[in-house]
């Protein structure tokens, strides 16, 4: 166990030191793996394997059937940005909700909610939503504040929200149904959608001035503007459909969803050669990258696994006899501090393998337990000093300073804290769903 917690040690140093995390973990995976081949079992040939590990583990990684899910929800969520359907989503949800004070705001969350559940990336999510929905608030003198805050909060939902690449993984790792993750993130996924409109609601009630009401649509209007949106939606109930159905696998819904989305940016006249291929390099790299930090967490899991750590941690806690739900709480604790210094991804992969033979061996549910971790990581993309999605913000809208955008997501993160805390007591808000379709 000594091993495993300076193999950590040694992780994170490297990656304070911005070592790319995917190599980061390669690096002291194959090295902690060699020398505990060598020195804890005596293998004189304990780089030999080591090494051999990286062919097998890459070989297997990039020829996998469960992860072939990845890249072709990356490409469904990258055609469907390519048909210029964000805008629309936002102006639907404008068309219904912009008349209150903070409305423009409060369509902003529920764009961001609709386009997370077809594009499944939280860092997208907010980039193309801070373009389509921050000129109009600043049009109505929304305070920067309420507007970044709004966009950056929304955008977390893309990766609670089916389909989500970090529910993929988590099923991976654990062996989950990823159907069963899929429909229990819908719940949480709506809860968080009104809660952030809550957060909206008592800023503006506080401070009138942050979210001027806009102008109200006819029914005419919004009809017009949620008859723009229908393909979108008719997209997420055949993909989710088919899948908690059983017509379909999640791979296989993911085939289908990149293929419909490909022909509604075509049918919309949105797709041009130049920008297909710019779409599918996109999609490459996305992929690659994600590939990569997989194969360096599988290395990495595989020398905390050989030292024994998961083991030992739950043979600990099972001795200490510890309440089941402090040791909850503990793991939320290091999820909230790992998120100042690590985005969701990583967290995912470097934590996940730990954690989760120990919740298992408590007799918690690893669909319940992957909905909780993946709300904690949510909060960490808008928590400082990281907030990733804060830093796609202020790179999309550099005009805005940073302290301007974390001041402005504060109520979100409360929101968000009040959600996990419904969602760790109340396991029946993500049981509910996958309990009637299993």
């Amino acid at each position: 166990m000594e091993i495993s917690l300076i193999g950590f040690a040694v992780l994170l140093l490297i990656i304070f030191a911005r070592v790319p995390l995917g190599f980061a973990m390669a690096l002291v995976g194959v090295c902690g793996f060699a020398y505990v081949q060598q020195v804890e079992f005596g293998n004189p040939r304990g780089w030999n394997a080591a090494l051999n590990m990286i062919s097998q583990v890459s070989f297997e990684t990039g020829l996998s059937y469960s992860l072939s899910v990845v890249p072709l929800f990356i490409l469904m969520g990258n055609f469907i940005t390519e048909a210029g359907l964000s805008s629309q989503l936002y102006r639907a949800s404008n068309a219904f909700l912009g008349h209150f004070k903070g409305g423009l705001a409060l369509a902003t969350v529920v764009s961001c909610g609709a386009f997370s559940a077809v594009c499944g990336s939280s860092m997208a999510t907010a980039a193309t939503m801070s373009k389509v929905a921050m000129p109009s608030m600043r049009k109505y003198n929304y305070s920067d504040e309420l507007a970044t805050g709004s966009i950056a909060a929304g955008g977390t939902l893309g990766i609670l929200i089916p389909p989500s690449v970090i529910l993929v993984v988590y099923g991976i790792i654990t062996e989950t149904d990823i159907g069963l993750l899929f429909i229990a993130g819908l719940l949480p996924g709506l809860l968080g959608i009104i809660l952030y409109m809550a957060a909206v609601t008592v800023t503006v009630k506080l401070k009138p001035e942050k979210g001027p009401a806009g102008e109200r649509s006819s029914w005419t209007e919004r009809l017009v503007a949620f008859k723009n949106v229908w393909t979108i939606c008719l997209l997420f109930v055949v993909v989710m459909g088919g899948i908690y159905s059983g017509v379909f696998t999640p791979t296989e819904a993911a085939g289908i969803g990149a293929s419909g989305a490909f022909f509604i940016a075509l049918l919309r006249g949105r797709l041009t050669f130049k920008s297909l291929v710019e779409t599918l390099v996109g999609t490459v790299r996305t992929t690659a990258m994600l590939f990569f930090l997989v194969i360096g967490a599988v290395l990495f899991s595989n020398f905390i696994n050989l030292a024994g750590l998961p083991d030992s941690l739950r043979d600990m806690v099972l001795e200490m006899n510890l309440s089941p739900i402090w040791v909850i709480m503990a793991i939320i604790a290091i999820y909230v501090l790992l998120g100042c210094v690590l985005e969701s991804m990583s967290m995912i992969l470097l934590t996940v393998p730990v954690f989760f033979p120990l919740v298992q061996a408590l007799g918690f549910d690893l669909i319940w337990f992957g909905i909780l971790v993946v709300v904690v990581t949510e909060i960490s993309l808008i928590t400082p000093p990281v907030g990733l999605n804060v830093f796609v913000l202020k790179s999309v809208l550099p005009d805005v300073r940073l302290a301007t955008i974390f001041k402005g997501v504060t109520p979100f993160w409360i929101a968000d804290i009040i959600r996990l805390v419904l969602i760790a007591t109340i396991p029946a808000i993500s049981l509910l769903l996958p309990g009637m379709v299993g």
